[in-house]
């Protein structure tokens, strides 16, 4: 399976999916996971032996960019009467992405990071990652001050080793003499500047790209608007946006983008992680007021130490101290989810922990619901659907924080800690604020380079009720 996963990916752009969960450059262990998973779905374990088929049969079409998902294919073909093989079935349930009505590859796109802190470094091993194909997104540069002697070596050796999130999954070379890194073959170029006025990115071959801006220092439509200098289309905001910019949260509203918006924030890593399932929770029971409470992990905006902070209590030492501090994801909410008419509150506490938070959502519902019946939507939304790529669901009784370093979801449920009386629900929701967070980045990023590519088969849930609900609408989203 995975030489042709491989060679759909590099030659056709086409990304193979289970259920949502993409295989691309998955190992062996990982591959089978991700079918075992397949029994919250289809109620049993589904095998390679029953997906393999379908693979070697999507080698054999002239197909185009794509997502295509091999779960949704096994559900469609079994619940199929028409006593097809499964290439005719294949083929005909992929008409609209192969031969004459194939997708035309709309990559690759460059991409610039300005900035090369913890979001950056992630972003970059997501980018590097997930490129291969030739028509996905092609990290070209990183902009930095220069930090002196050694800087580049440094740098890349933030890169290769980190302590949270382990070695980097490959090679990483340092080419002093041209200033760059060469991770997994992908040249990426450090331009070294204290002014973004400064670069003309033309200069370095970057032309039309989206600059990624992870240094927070400039948070508003007129701070942002100096990145955009000849080679740069767009600028992303790893950071919730001030004034009139956009908020983007990738699964909820990155739809409505204004395809001629230059700059819009991708918000924060709690927004990310709050916004999905209160969008999941309001479409199903409606929201009357909430309050969110997250126990975060320290950042690198407070001290190690006691020492001097602009803010009140951020400047005592962090791993020493649970630190009470204010969070803009709350009032963040009407920006990414604006049809969600009820008042969220907020507040966080910072915990000695260097990764992965909790957000705690107490809601005030329009009707009553018992505990099953919450947890069993918000499950089916996980599973497939809209959000299925954002928000993830965990019924592990054991289950600490730990568990959830390199999560790629905005968030996840926690079954087991849910609460459900008549019209109150608190629900307990665990992210990696940083990885977590990072993999929205460059999903909000995919979309606005219209790289993101619709997933196939299509089902019409219209007339196929043999077929479970939530995975109608992850079809057919």
């Amino acid at each position: 399976m995975i030489p042709i996963i491989g060679r759909l990916h590099r030659s056709k752009g086409v990304t193979i999916l289970l259920h949502s969960r993409s295989l691309v450059n998955k190992s062996v262990i990982s591959i089978l996971r991700t079918h075992r998973f397949a029994r919250q779905i289809e109620g049993e374990e589904l095998s390679v032996t029953d997906t393999f088929p379908f693979l070697t049969a999507l080698a054999d079409l002239d197909l185009g960019p794509a997502k295509v998902d091999l779960g949704l294919l096994h559900l469609a073909y079994e619940a199929d009467d028409r006593g097809l093989s499964i290439p005719e079935f294949t083929a005909h349930a992929l008409t609209e992405i192969t031969g004459e009505n194939k997708i035309e590859p709309k990559g690759p796109r460059d991409v610039v990071l300005y900035g090369f802190g913890r979001i950056g470094r992630l972003v970059t091993r997501l980018l590097i990652e997930k490129a291969g194909s030739g028509n996905g997104l092609r990290l070209r540069a990183v902009v930095v001050r220069r930090s002196g002697e050694g800087d580049l070596a440094k740098r890349a050796s933030l890169l290769r080793r980190d302590s949270v999130h382990g070695h980097f999954d490959g090679t990483i070379l340092v080419d002093e003499a041209n200033s760059m890194i060469v991770a997994n073959g992908n040249a990426i170029r450090f331009i070294y500047s204290d002014d973004p006025t400064t670069v003309d990115y033309t200069a370095y071959g970057i032309n039309d790209a989206i600059l990624i801006d992870n240094t927070g220092k400039w948070r508003d439509r007129s701070g942002l608007s100096a990145h955009l200098r000849p080679g740069i289309d767009k600028v992303v905001l790893t950071a919730p946006g001030k004034g009139d910019l956009p908020n983007i949260v990738h699964g909820v509203n990155h739809r409505s983008i204004d395809p001629a918006e230059r700059i819009l924030s991708c918000a924060s890593c709690t927004t990310n992680a709050i916004v999905p399932p209160l969008k999941a929770m309001d479409d199903e029971f409606g929201i009357v007021r909430g309050h969110v409470e997250t126990v975060h992990s320290f950042t690198n905006d407070q001290n190690l130490l006691d020492n001097f902070h602009r803010a009140d209590r951020r400047g005592r030492s962090a791993p020493f101290n649970m630190v009470i501090t204010e969070t803009g994801a709350a009032s963040a909410v009407a920006k990414a989810l604006p049809e969600l008419k009820a008042k969220i509150t907020g507040n966080s506490v910072r915990v000695p922990t260097p990764d992965v938070s909790i957000a705690i959502l107490n809601l005030q519902l329009r009707r009553e619901a018992t505990r099953e019946e919450v947890l069993n939507h918000l499950r089916s939304v996980s599973l497939a659907g809209p959000l299925s790529r954002n928000l993830d669901y965990t019924a592990a009784t054991d289950a600490v924080s730990s568990d959830f370093i390199g999560s790629r979801a905005a968030s996840v449920v926690d079954a087991n800690s849910a609460i459900v009386d008549g019209d109150t629900a608190i629900l307990y929701l665990w992210y990696d604020n940083e990885f977590g967070y990072s993999c929205q980045v460059v999903r909000t990023v995919q979309f606005i380079s219209g790289i993101e590519y619709p997933t196939y088969p299509r089902v019409d849930s219209s007339s196929d009720t043999s077929m479970p609900a939530p995975l109608k609408a992850a079809a057919l989203g």
